[in-house]
């Protein structure tokens, strides 16, 4: 592999933005410096660039079965994706099949994964069926370079909900596994007793998927999820906060001390629920969980970014087409399959409302993107900084580059996007996985397989309460 010397662009990293060309050998950063001597290197002029850390997004669901279906994206498609928003590293869900074991699921994923994708991976496991076999195999998940689990208090009546008493067993057990647990907080009894009621009454279309699912129920459930944390002494992560009530609660148990880690979507942050009531089906193209809120909501997650008490922003990539599978609910939005596209639109969405309206600056968009996903999930400091020693995965942001989201121009395999004649300004112009170029002006270089598995290790009592 050549070497490569980036010359005259800005570095921006979570702490800082300066000045600095970045020499990268062996797939490593070597060094950050001005009037570096380029030697044998390949020199790219990146004036007027910003050299970012190659963006993380631990919050995605490639070739993942749901509800009768598989996602509209696999491993190469959604990979594409990522790699043409920057994107450099995903971190995916590997779901235990009942009456199998975790390391099942991991090996499971793995072979979806391996030959197929064009960026650096690695793995959660939702845990589905925890049996006294599988209490005992979480201790044996990092040794797998696994460091995560998932639990659902939504989904009452599949298999993918999770009884309190469950949940605070994992809770209890993680700490000395080496294990961080995630929760989808959303209360699965009351949701489940809203949609009958609703069925009952021939309520059936796409908006009563958010009208079943008020913010009151991620409220109460985020705030259970970290008391049973509590009480456990636990670390926690909730993922996909939408709404102003479960950031409450999450400001809460931070400010009494609690290691309370907290994402949200780009779908939350401009997007509103008023999209589910569009005509002729279409609202169902927004169907995913938890559901988009009013937008009210928007402005306080905007403020939790730009405080730290969000500390992440993944997609919650879970792609369906409309043809064929959202249509699956028609008649009965119980049955629309839970999720959007929206890994390649993640950063544009961040940079372009976020950066460029003022709400967060470029360091803090490097935080949430890349190096607090990097440190949470246990992959730091060999992802997520700029730094010598760390791998060379780099994105080269060009802030002035205009975009218009459309389905024609994105390179996902879904049918839709949900941002479609968003416009963007910002975008990626070069993205490097480990030294190597994998996205160039607007084409994906990367090949299916490029991609290697990270192991990744959560040291819990060096974490603390926050990361900035």
């Amino acid at each position: 592999m050549p070497d490569l010397h980036l010359v005259g662009g800005t570095v921006v990293t979570a702490d800082g933005s300066f000045r600095a060309d970045v020499v990268v050998r062996d797939g490593r950063i070597a060094a950050l410096g001005l009037d570096l001597p380029p030697g044998s290197a390949e020199v790219v002029d990146v004036a007027g660039r910003l050299v970012m850390p190659g963006f993380i997004d631990a919050h995605t669901h490639m070739d993942m079965p749901f509800g009768g279906t598989v996602t509209a994206d696999n491993w190469d498609t959604g990979t594409r994706a990522a790699l043409a928003g920057g994107t450099t590293t995903i971190v995916d869900f590997a779901l235990q099949e009942p009456g199998r074991g975790l390391v099942d699921a991991v090996e499971a994923w793995h072979a979806k994964a391996a030959a197929k994708t064009r960026i650096d991976y690695g793995l959660h496991v939702a845990i589905t069926d925890l049996t006294d076999a599988v209490k005992r195999e979480i201790a044996e998940l990092p040794a797998h370079g696994v460091c995560t689990v998932k639990l659902f208090m939504a989904y009452k009546g599949t298999t993918l909900f999770t009884a309190d008493e469950d949940l605070f067993e994992v809770l209890q057990l993680a700490p000395s596994s080496g294990v961080l647990v995630m929760v989808h907080a959303e209360n699965g009894d009351v949701i489940g007793k809203l949609q009958a009621q609703a069925l009952a009454r021939g309520d059936v279309d796409p908006i009563w998927h958010a009208r079943t699912r008020p913010a009151g129920v991620e409220a109460e459930a985020t705030d259970r999820a970290i008391r049973l944390a509590e009480i456990a002494d636990a670390p926690l992560a909730v993922v996909h906060v939408t709404c102003s009530g479960a950031l409450d609660a999450i400001r809460r148990a931070r400010e009494r001390g609690r290691t309370v880690y907290a994402e949200t979507c780009p779908q939350y942050l401009v997007l509103d629920d008023s999209a589910l009531a569009r005509p002729d089906f279409e609202g169902a193209k927004f169907v995913c969980s938890p559901p988009l809120r009013d937008a009210r909501n928007q402005e306080p997650l905007w403020g939790g970014l730009r405080m730290g008490d969000l500390l992440l922003v993944g997609s919650d990539h879970c792609s369906f087409d409309f043809a064929g599978q959202k249509e699956l609910g028609r008649g009965d939005f119980t049955k629309i399959p839970n999720g959007m596209p929206g890994v390649e639109e993640r950063p544009f969405v961040l940079w372009t409302h976020g950066v460029g309206e003022g709400r967060i600056s470029p360091e803090q968009f490097v935080a949430a993107l890349s190096t607090n996903q990097a440190r949470v999930h246990g992959m730091y400091p060999r992802k997520g900084v700029i730094a010598p020693g760390a791998d060379a995965d780099l994105v080269v942001w060009d802030p002035g580059r205009a975009v218009s989201a459309t389905q024609s121009n994105r390179h996902g395999d879904a049918d839709y996007t949900p941002y479609e004649g968003m416009a963007f300004t910002g975008g990626p112009e070069r993205v490097y996985v480990r030294g190597r170029l994998a996205f160039h002006d607007g084409a994906v270089r990367a090949e299916p397989g490029s991609g290697r598995f990270v192991e990744r290790a959560f040291d819990t009592p060096g974490m603390g309460p926050a990361v900035r």
